[in-house]
């Protein structure tokens, strides 16, 4: 039996508790579903795959099923969390390692010896097992905690280049940003929780990085 697969979003402004109760025939095998997915304001991403652990007797009739022959099945293998954030910031592309001429030619505007600023927005997604104690893939209260520390101390009302460390030698690109982001969430988050950070610069300037 092929695993059935299904995707849920649910991009919510406040807590709360989603209770889903489903029976599914699959070639004379019931599937019964019972899923309780706790959201919060971050947009949740379920991504379900149900493989059935038994499967009827031959001798069954079509549509009918011993439940007694079934042992429990409906398994979440994977689920993903997005959380946004956003932060306002100035800098200026430029790189000590090009003339002042190449830097310009480059650039272009954005080379501006003043800099220029952005309202940048990021979304952070996390993904895992459902923990089957707790309901959850991580805690999404630590989850925003982390990207507090991560993304809006640091970058929020910054000069990139002179108020981050990290951008004194590095070119502050969108790109470099979620570089930046990404090795900064791996400081709080469990290994292999981060799944990728898109940041957004502009309507038309999106960066999607997923590590190494």
């Amino acid at each position: 039996m092929p695993p059935v697969l299904s995707v849920l979003t649910l991009p919510l402004r406040s807590a709360s508790v989603v209770c889903v109760c489903a029976c599914i025939f699959f070639k004379d095998t019931l599937i019964t579903l019972n899923l309780c997915i706790i959201t919060t304001a971050c947009h949740l991403f379920v991504t379900h795959t149900y493989v059935p652990r038994k499967a009827c007797h031959s001798s069954c009739a079509p549509n009918t099923i011993d439940s007694a022959s079934l042992l429990p099945f409906g398994v979440i293998l994977n689920s993903e969390i997005e959380c946004p954030a956003s932060f306002s910031a100035t800098h200026r592309l430029h790189s000590k390692s090009l003339s002042n001429e190449e830097n310009l030619k480059l650039f272009g505007k954005c080379n501006n010896p003043n800099g220029h600023g952005h309202n940048y927005k990021v979304v952070v997604t996390v993904h895992g097992e459902v923990d089957p104690v707790t309901g959850m893939v991580m805690n999404l209260t630590d989850l925003k905690k982390y990207m507090e520390e991560a993304i809006m101390k640091p970058l929020d009302h910054k000069n990139l280049d002179l108020d981050v460390p990290y951008f004194a030698d590095i070119v502050s690109t969108t790109e470099n940003v979620a570089v930046y982001i990404w090795e900064n969430l791996q400081k709080f988050l469990p290994v292999g929780v981060l799944y990728k950070v898109k940041v957004y610069k502009t309507d038309s300037n999106i960066v999607v990085y997923k590590g190494e």
